[in-house]
């Protein structure tokens, strides 16, 4: 054999190798690739699809984040305050007290 022969063999020898990692890559990366994809992009901790909220429950927790939001910036005796009148009045008037109490500290 002549030298061009033997490095257009060692060549397609090196080609082949190549094709074969590769060929074992695409194979591992297929399944991962297709539970992916069979999960439409719903992705949280346990890989379950979460059921879309109801317009109830989307407007309660929304409530719930504001009141929340306005409690952290109060101090121990407002929280007390606004939490009675949330049982007495509702969130609404809570949310609304807690936003006032909020806004005159600052």
């Amino acid at each position: 054999m002549q030298l061009s022969q033997k490095s257009a063999l060692k060549e397609l020898v090196e080609f082949s190798r190549t094709l074969r990692t590769l060929n074992s890559a695409v194979r591992r990366l297929v399944p991962i690739l297709s539970s992916a994809i069979s999960t439409k992009g719903a992705h949280n901790g346990n890989d379950r699809a979460r059921r879309p909220l109801s317009a109830k429950a989307r407007a309660s927790m929304v409530l719930q984040g504001r009141y929340m939001g306005y409690m952290r910036q109060l101090k121990p005796r407002q929280k007390a305050q606004v939490r009675k009148i949330r049982e007495v009045k509702g969130i609404g008037a809570a949310i609304t007290r807690a936003s006032e109490l909020a806004a005159a500290a600052h």
